[in-house]
Parts: C-alpha cells; sequence; structure tokens
C-alpha cells in the first residue's frame, strides 16, 4: 500500500478528498491516453509519464490542462512529402467524467464561464491521480470565447493568451470551486504561468492587485514551482502589452509590469514564472546551464526529464523484466537488474518488437522491411534544429554503407507545426532525397501521423535510435530515453540528456561536435562505418551486450520514477524533511 493512504476519487470526490491533494501540476497537453489527442509531442508526453509515476508512487497530485476538442492535428503526407492538417475532433464525454462546479474568469472584460471534466490515472497499488480539463464551450459564453479550448497551439498569440489565461487562471478557480487548496503548485513551462496571477488575486482578497506588497509576492512564490523546457529566448511565450491588456486588463497587466514580468517591452511568461517561482530547473543538466546563462539574475536548477518505464517497454520486453526483475514497475532503480539478464534473451524480445515495427510499416506504407537488416529510427518533431536530413549529407557514402555491410533500414516520423514552414520543408527534403536512394541495399520510410502508438513501436523495434540536434538546442528530448527503455542504443549530437547518457561504445555512440555541419555529418557516418555497423553485423553478442547496458544503465536512471524523487526532494518539499521522508520510500525503496 502506498504511504500516503488512498484517495478516495473513483467518483466524485467530497471537499474533503480534494483537500488531501498536496500538489498541482499544471501543463498546456497531457498524453493522457492514445485515444485523446490532447497532446502535440515531447512536452505532453512528459507530463503523463510524470503523472504515471506519480500514481505509481502515490503523490497526492491533481493534474490541470485544457480539453482541445479539436485536438492538435492529423498528419497527411502526399507522395512529394508535402504535409497538409486536419482536426482531430473527438467526444470527451465518452470517455471524461463532468464535474459539477464552474468558475467565471475575466477576458476581455467580459466574463468566461469555466467547466472541468476529469479523468483518472491509476497507479500500481490503486493509488488515483485526477486528471482536470478545462472547457470554455458553454451556452453562456459567446461563440468565440467557446472555441478557446477547441485547438492546442491553435491560432494566433491573441488566442494563446486567452488560452492561457484561461489555464491559469481559470484553472486556480476551478481548483478552489472543488475545495483544492494545494501547497505546491508546479508550471510545466511558461503556458501556466497565469496561474500566479489567480493565487495573487487569492492573496489581496477583494484588494486592487496594484496594492499587493512584497509580501504578498513572496506568498505566492513560496507555493509555486516552474520547469522551463525552452532552451532559446525565441522559444519563450511573448505578448505585446497591447494584448496583455485587452485580454487580461488594465489592472493585471499593470500588476505584472511592476512585478518585474515583462522584458523588451513584452510580457513574457518565462519572467512571469521566474518571478513568481520560489524553484526554478531545466530539465537536463546541460539545460540547467544554457538557462542560467539566459538568466542570470535568477537561481535556474536541473532536473533531468525521464519516461514511465512501464508505458515505454516493449510488452514482450515487459515479461521477460517481470521473470527476472520483480520490483521494475514500482520501482525502476531495479531495472540495473537487467545486467543479469543473456544478452541473447534481450535480443531475442527486441526481435519481437522490430518484427511489430515491420507489420506497422508494411501496413502503413505497403513497404516490407526485413528482420535482419540494420534499421535506424528518427522520430520527432519536424523542426530546424533538429536537422532530420543529416543522415542524407552524403548519399552516395550512404549507398556505399548499405551495400557494403548488408542492407540500411530508416524509418521516419514526425510532425511540423502547420505554421512552421522550415519543418514542413525538411520533411519535404528528407522524402524527396530518400527517392533519390536507389540501391538495392537501402530502404526509406517516412511515416506519417507521429503519435503515442506509433512512436512506442519506433523506440522498441528499431535497432539504433539516430538524433541530430543542433547545439544547445535540444532542451532535454525523451525518445532516445524510451530507446533505451527496450535496449536500443542511440547515435546522436552531445545536447540534451544524451550529454548524461551517452557511454561511448557501452550505451552508444556520440556525433562529434563541430561548427562545420559537414565535419558534424562526417562524424555520424564514421560512427556508422567504423563502429555501429561492423558490431551489429559481425559481432551480433557484443551488440546485444550494448543492448542490455543501454537498458540497465540509462533506463534505471532516465525514468519518471527517479525524476519525480528529485521534484520531491529539491522543489516541491525541500524544507518539510518529515513529509519528504513521507514520499522517498514509495519513490525509491519499494520492494
Amino acid at each position: 500500500m502506498a504511504i500516503t493512504g488512498q484517495l478516495d476519487l473513483a467518483s466524485e470526490s467530497s471537499r474533503d478528498d480534494w483537500k488531501k491533494i498536496q500538489i498541482a501540476y499544471f501543463s498546456m497537453e497531457i498524453a493522457v491516453a492514445p485515444n485523446m489527442p490532447t497532446y502535440s509531442g515531447g512536452l505532453g508526453v512528459l507530463a503523463g509519464d510524470t503523472l504515471r509515476s506519480a500514481a505509481d508512487t502515490g503523490l497526492p497530485l491533481v493534474a490541470v490542462t485544457l480539453l482541445h476538442r479539436k485536438g492538435y492535428f492529423h498528419q497527411h503526407l502526399n507522395t512529394d512529402g508535402v504535409q497538409t492538417e486536419e482536426d482531430e475532433p473527438w467526444k470527451p464525454e465518452t470517455l471524461l467524467q463532468p464535474l459539477e462546479p464552474l468558475a467565471a474568469i475575466t477576458i476581455q472584460g467580459r466574463p468566461v464561464m469555466v467547466r472541468a471534466w476529469r479523468t483518472d490515472i491509476v497507479g500500481t497499488d490503486g493509488h488515483i491521480v485526477p486528471v482536470i480539463f478545462l472547457d470554455t464551450d458553454l451556452d453562456p459564453n459567446d461563440i468565440w470565447d467557446r472555441q478557446l479550448t477547441n485547438h492546442l497551439y491553435g491560432g494566433d498569440t491573441f488566442y494563446r493568451l486567452c488560452q492561457e489565461t484561461v489555464l491559469g487562471i481559470g484553472g486556480i478557480e476551478i481548483l478552489t470551486a472543488l475545495g483544492c487548496q494545494p501547497t505546491v503548485y508546479h508550471m510545466n513551462e511558461g503556458h501556466a504561468a497565469l496561474l500566479t496571477i489567480g493565487l495573487l488575486q487569492q492573496q489581496v482578497a477583494d484588494g486592487n492587485l496594484l496594492d499587493a506588497t512584497q509580501d504578498d509576492l513572496d506568498a505566492v512564490r513560496a507555493q509555486c514551482v516552474f520547469t522551463t523546457h525552452t532552451p532559446v529566448p525565441a522559444g519563450h511565450d511573448r505578448f505585446s502589452l497591447d494584448q496583455a491588456r485587452q485580454v487580461l486588463g488594465e489592472e493585471r497587466t499593470q500588476a505584472l509590469e511592476k512585478f518585474g514580468c515583462c522584458h523588451d517591452g513584452m510580457l513574457n511568461m518565462t519572467y512571469v514564472a521566474l518571478r513568481f517561482s520560489r524553484y526554478v530547473n531545466g530539465v537536463a543538466m546541460q539545460h540547467g546551464r544554457v538557462s542560467r546563462e539566459m538568466f542570470p539574475e535568477y537561481s535556474v536548477q536541473a532536473i533531468t526529464n525521464g519516461v514511465h518505464a512501464a508505458t515505454w517497454i516493449q510488452p514482450s520486453l515487459q515479461a521477460l523484466l517481470d521473470e527476472r526483475v520483480s520490483s521494475w514497475r514500482r520501482d525502476n532503480l531495479y531495472l540495473r537488474f537487467a545486467i543479469g539478464i543473456a544478452p541473447s534473451e534481450i535480443r531475442s524480445r527486441h526481435l519481437d518488437a522490430k518484427r511489430k515495427l515491420i507489420d506497422t510499416v508494411r501496413e502503413r506504407v505497403g513497404v516490407t522491411l526485413q528482420e535482419d537488416k540494420f534499421t535506424i529510427g528518427f522520430a520527432r518533431r519536424a523542426a530546424a534544429y533538429k536537422r532530420a536530413d543529416m543522415l542524407f549529407s552524403d548519399p552516395a557514402r550512404l549507398n556505399r554503407l548499405a551495400e557494403e555491410y548488408g542492407g540500411i533500414q530508416i524509418v521516419y516520423a514526425g510532425k511540423a507545426h502547420p505554421h512552421d514552414q522550415v519543418g514542413k520543408a525538411i520533411i519535404h527534403h528528407v522524402i524527396e532525397a530518400s527517392a533519390k536512394l536507389t540501391s538495392d541495399h537501402i530502404r526509406i520510410v517516412y511515416l506519417e501521423n507521429y503519435e503515442w502508438d506509433l512512436g512506442a513501436i519506433l523506440t522498441a523495434g528499431a535497432d539504433l535510435w539516430l538524433n541530430t540536434p543542433r547545439r544547445p538546442y535540444e532542451a532535454s528530448g525523451t525518445s532516445g530515453m524510451k530507446a533505451a527503455m527496450n535496449g536500443v542504443p542511440s547515435l546522436s549530437t552531445l545536447d540534451g540528456w544524451w550529454i548524461e547518457g551517452c557511454i561511448e561504445g557501452a550505451t552508444g555512440w556520440a556525433i562529434v561536435e563541430s561548427e562545420d555541419e559537414v565535419q558534424e555529418a562526417e562524424s555520424l557516418y564514421d560512427k556508422l562505418e567504423n563502429e555501429i555497423l561492423p558490431l551489429y553485423y559481425h559481432y551480433p553478442d557484443r551488440w546485444a551486450e550494448i543492448m542490455r547496458m543501454a537498458m540497465a544503465i540509462n533506463g534505471s536512471f532516465f525514468n519518471t520514477h527517479r525524476m519525480l524523487y528529485q521534484y520531491v526532494t529539491n522543489a516541491y518539499f525541500p524544507g518539510d524533511a518529515p513529509l519528504r521522508r513521507k514520499f522517498q520510500p514509495e519513490l525509491v525503496l519499494t520492494r
């Protein structure tokens, strides 16, 4: 049983049950289930994995997000690699439970009603983490306000600011209406930063926000934790002060200016979160350093991301772990014991996952891959800095390597944001370059509509996970962590999590960094030619040992159970040793 006890949240909860919750986790997107299009990619998947680990480890936590009735988008690629998009509508009433309380917030000077839906994430011991989805599609609201919770990352900056108002201020009001009074509010990226204004409004009660004092600011700061995921200034949400006045009103905007939340004449959500948080962290060791350079006036720590092991390890391998490492589901540190599993058994279970990938490729695009051929996986959001086309820098050499070693198969996937023309051009270039590689020894496919299920199949079924971000733009990255959980080594630029995860020749390989991208591409090819392909084709037992090391070394650390332990210890309850100890046994020492 969980040390924290069970919360009676399986049905409509009493106010006493909601009062047991001590942590509120706010995120613009959360990947709760594959059939709910409430996420776009890594940020949402991380949020979902965090909640799954919170449920497994008994944390008294509630999550708050937006409903996104029309999802992110469904991707279509034509034969030339041109991306088009369409909505992903779903029916919340078939999957979620409506909650009774409504909240009224003010946007553009008028009241907007917000209601809440919920679903539950249930942990290994039955502990429940409720997830609240905020919705403005209500009859009292005008037609424009009703659409505010339709599209994830849709519309213009004005729409986005309205959405972030619903998430931050609306989320605080809904929790209050439920009788939920957490002691910690965790902002997963700056989209949720306006929850601080909701808390400040409660702090001054009926008073004017402009009368708020430093003591009031400190009272809010004592409750707030902020995780930033963006390693470049341009990636942080910024809004003009005119937009802020229109959406938030003069009083809130002036209060934000008063407390130093504006930068370069813009309302900057990262600065809102920084000013109002007692603890701030980046999502990898390197990202923490980059963030401190961007915001030198603030103390920025680092807690490296992870993934939820029981979600991303493929079924055949899970069954093997259940036989050999009985406690791994509740304490992912026990994945270290995978080092005692015979490499041949890991290789055999990997073949099950590879066959699943081969079946998926055949079903989706009609191409038949071969299970004995070396298969590279590359799947992530299509963005310029991720350099998905680096592998095609020297197509003649790639062809030669495929012919010399007996074959290379490459499986790509990834969406570009609908407004990202550069990202769309990269997809087109990858598919165009693939068509020009005509060797019988090389096969390349690009799978459309990259999402949860496909991501799980790819990260488990590939033989090598490739990642080529331009430093220092990869805040963390988690797809390589999922691959490692399945015994799939990485070849990657030393950025994000891979700086911490790469043991050269043991858990994977590093692409040598250079200011010259041609030289970086040469390093990629050199590693393939001189180390990776020879090992895979000529020394299969040694390759299987590397697979085992990737799982035992990286899988046992880069998981959300360990990540949450660090949040509990360093961010949530750093000054409360008894309370911290209350959760630590569940997070680390469970048998």
